[in-house]
């Protein structure tokens, strides 16, 4: 056989096999729009068919792959997608998902699986440019470039007022960060919008903005947390994360409708603040060396009592830090879940699928765990359960809310715990509040008015001798912050827990069963037995020199 006759025999080979695969694709095309009419689903073949960059936006491609979907045209009504298997339990959740996120209406088409890897292709013909996330990145320069808000941050007005509005939500969150702003509050009047920073739990005006920023800022904002931007007169909760260089910030979005448009809350929570040490809590003495034994024991509970934001999440977390290690096995139920704690199971809270905290605690205590972690106590059933674990070989850690720790079992008791339960169930209960550090940079002594000094000396005259401290009141000196470049002109730096542990024995036993309980005999058995009260562990760290006297009064009394 001659060359020529070999190259003709090829080329009809291949022209042969490539009629066979034409034929074969257009009949599996067929099988595809017979499978869509019988699923009562729109049939599309995507050969050819121009697929939008910017609906691709929606779906990163990671996504798209493993799920066998492809969001392929948008309008201001409609998110069109093109699935291999749109009724899989994945592709189900993953199109709610993407349905609560998107402001109109999702239309579904049934394709081949050729059909749907030429049109993956497109991922690749995108601008390598464009980040296909829903995060928001934050570059090192980013911060750096706010460096000069710690010396006054008001200057932040004047950069979001010159700022457009791509950069206005980059502006706001980086000051954030670098002021160590646990939230960030926008809010709407007639003829303005006001930024407001928590910074160590006290809110600052920041920036003041004229209010014809708010429609694009407040679209902008909603697109980045997923949150449906037609919907203006019902609250809504979203998140979305911040990519930093080395670390990443989850950032919970709340929206409520009010007066002049919404009230806009962005929570920051950074993955860093999970790493906190059971020592740097703040505990000392003889409240600290009690704690410490109460959580290696094997089973029982830990209370944590205060209102909200009193640092009761991060005390627990803390100590699950303690004692998270490879033989010990902890979960957690939780409402959030506010951060990712590595080595530990973490489940979240879920009303509308009915799994709640107690029947989350039922769930999870057939998980054979050492340490369970409860967000909340709310209720009997939530309470009764987690007794029983506590008295059958767990260590149980909770929250309740009571304003102080000796609150907490009347609290129980009113939920219909039976005492006999309760008394030999309970090892510990942590009443606590946050206060803030004085600035070291520009701390200086500060002479008490008579009435305050007074105050602070009838506090300090009821320390139990138990507690292990000894206070000259004759000689007292304590200290504030004068406002420095450090601490943004604030004279604080940081917060610190002012601590109440009250620890069960044979004495609170009794009365907690002789059916007389009382909040305050329960609370004078404690300082009898050496508790110390939180204003008065407040008022010896002000004696310290870390927090000021108005400050412990403001917050634990």
């Amino acid at each position: 056989m001659t060359d020529n006759n070999l190259y003709q025999n090829n080329d009809a080979s291949s022209k042969l096999q490539s009629k066979i695969d034409e034929l074969t694709l257009k009949e599996i095309e067929k099988q595809t729009q017979r499978q869509a009419k019988n699923f009562g689903l729109k049939y599309l073949n995507l050969k050819g068919f121009p697929i939008s960059p910017d609906a691709l936006s929606y779906v990163p491609a990671d996504k798209a792959k493993s799920l066998g979907l492809i969001p392929i045209m948008r309008t201001d009504k409609e998110l069109h997608l093109a699935c291999l298997n749109p009724t899989s339990p994945a592709s189900q959740d993953y199109l709610k998902e993407l349905a609560n996120g998107f402001t109109g209406r999702l239309v579904i088409y049934l394709v081949s699986e050729h059909s749907l890897n030429l049109a993956l292709q497109q991922y690749d013909r995108l601008p390598k440019t464009r980040v296909i996330t829903s995060g928001l990145t934050i570059t090192q320069q980013d911060i750096a470039q706010y460096q000069h808000l710690s010396r006054d941050l008001k200057q932040l007005n004047y950069l979001l007022n010159k700022a457009n509005t791509t950069e206005l939500v980059t502006i706001m969150v980086a000051g954030a960060l670098y002021s160590k702003a646990s939230d960030i509050h926008l809010e709407t009047s007639e003829h303005e919008v006001i930024v407001r920073y928590r910074i160590d739990g006290t809110l600052y005006i920041v920036a003041e903005m004229p209010a014809t920023v708010w429609p694009k800022l407040i679209s902008r904002l909603k697109l980045q947390s997923h949150l449906k931007i037609n919907i203006t007169t019902q609250p809504q909760d979203g998140r979305f994360t911040i990519n930093l260089p080395e670390d990443k910030v989850d950032v919970r979005v709340s929206t409520i409708p009010t007066a002049y448009g919404e009230s806009v809350v962005m929570r920051l929570l950074r993955s860093s603040a999970t790493g906190l040490n059971f020592d740097d809590l703040g505990l000392r003495g003889q409240a600290y060396q009690d704690l410490k034994k109460q959580i290696e024991r094997p089973n029982g509970m830990i209370i944590t009592t205060g209102p909200t934001g009193s640092g009761k999440t991060t005390t627990l977390y803390a100590i699950l830090n303690k004692l998270n290690n490879s033989a010990t096995k902890i979960i957690t139920l939780e409402d959030p879940i506010e951060y990712k704690l590595k080595g530990i199971n973490q489940s979240q809270i879920d009303h509308k699928a009915g799994y709640d905290f107690a029947n989350g605690l039922k769930a999870i205590l057939r998980q054979d765990p050492d340490v369970v972690m409860v967000g909340e106590i709310r209720d009997f059933e939530t309470a009764d359960i987690a007794i029983n674990a506590a008295l059958t070989g767990h260590l149980v850690l909770s929250t309740i809310h009571t304003n102080s720790a000796a609150g907490a079992i009347p609290r129980f008791l009113a939920m219909g715990v039976k005492p006999f339960l309760l008394a030999p169930a309970l090892n510990s209960i942590i009443g606590q509040r946050l206060v803030r550090k004085i600035c070291p940079y520009c701390k200086e002594e500060d002479p008490l008015e008579a009435d305050t000094l007074a105050r602070v000396k009838k506090t300090l005259a009821t320390l139990s001798p138990a507690s292990g401290y000894q206070v000259d009141l004759n000689n007292l000196k304590f200290y504030r912050g004068r406002g420095c470049d450090h601490c943004s002109n604030l004279g604080y730096q940081g917060r610190i827990g002012i601590y109440e542990i009250l620890n069960l024995n044979e004495e609170i036993e009794q009365i907690l069963l002789s059916g007389k309980v009382s909040e305050y005999g329960i609370q004078d058995v404690a300082v009898k037995n050496g508790m110390v009260l939180m204003v008065q562990d407040g008022l010896l760290k002000a004696l310290d020199g870390i927090t000021t006297v108005s400050e412990v009064f403001a917050v634990a009394e």
